[in-house]
């Protein structure tokens, strides 16, 4: 059991109603020592205060640093998933690229394979179609086709669909190539100048004469001269895709033709665009 002492006017009592009697002196000696006691519990007391605020300050700064810790830790790992779906994407993209490069180079090699096989085409009709060659016969090559041009003087005669001598050994020539050559497909075009027809009977307008002329051209090739008519087309332009713009007798005749389009098959490039 605690026994409390009680000083009161230089007597020193307990709790257990014993009491002492002091001398001045040690009671003045036990106020100061109680006084000391008092302030230095006071001081104690205002310490613990302070130091239980900082305490509270710590555990704000602490849940603060832990809230602002989260968040940070949040965007890190939004980061960092974006950082992964990012590079997945330029991998998917890289690989992609490589893929349309060897795409592109698969086509510029077949585009080429094209031109190769134009040009030696063009070679070949030019050798077999040379005697026709100053009698208005042309032959050229326009965006990877090969184009033989025959004047309508070379194949008919004036408003005639019906081909003449001369324009037949042409065609003969030319039908002895392409049946050596059954991968090229073959479009028969009829062209006039702006004159307009007049009284030919079945053939009412320019439409009509560059129709018939083509089908004409293109019936010899494939009855007589035995070309495979799958490979072929026959189209009439009419006066609507002159070579010379001007209005002379000679722009005019340069402007009437059969122009006989070869074209090298583009399966294989076809293909490959389509993959």
């Amino acid at each position: 059991m605690k026994i409390k002492y009680i000083l009161l006017a230089g007597v020193l009592c307990t709790t257990l109603h014993s009491c002492v009697v002091l001398s001045p002196k040690k009671y003045k000696y036990l106020l100061a020592d109680r006084d000391s006691l008092s302030t230095r519990t006071n001081t104690l007391e205002a310490q613990v205060a302070g130091l239980q605020t900082d305490t509270m300050h710590l555990h704000h700064q602490i849940a603060d640093l832990q809230n602002s810790y989260n968040t940070l830790n949040a965007n890190y790992n939004k980061l960092n998933d974006n950082y992964n779906s990012s590079s997945s994407k330029v991998s998917q993209l890289s690989t992609d690229l490589q893929k349309r490069e060897e795409r592109l180079k698969e086509v510029e090699d077949a585009l080429k394979k094209r031109d190769a096989a134009s040009t030696a085409l063009k070679d070949k009709l030019q050798k077999a179609l040379l005697g026709f060659q100053n009698s208005g016969l042309s032959v050229d090559i326009r965006d990877g086709k090969v184009y033989v041009s025959l004047a309508d003087k070379l194949l008919f005669p004036s408003g005639s669909i019906v081909i003449d001598q001369h324009g037949k050994d042409a065609l003969v020539q030319l039908a002895a190539v392409l049946n050596k050559e059954p991968d090229i497909n073959i479009a028969v075009e009829g062209h006039t100048d702006t004159k307009k027809v007049i009284n030919l009977g079945q053939i009412k307008d320019n439409w009509d004469l560059s129709v018939m002329r083509a089908t004409s051209v293109t019936r010899f090739l494939t009855e007589s001269q035995g070309v495979d008519p799958h490979r072929l087309t026959a189209t009439g332009k009419s006066e609507f895709q002159p070579v010379d713009q001007g209005t002379t007798p000679d722009a005019l005749a340069k402007n009437r033709r059969i122009e006989i389009v070869l074209t090298p098959k583009l399966d294989e490039i076809y293909n490959l665009i389509k993959q």
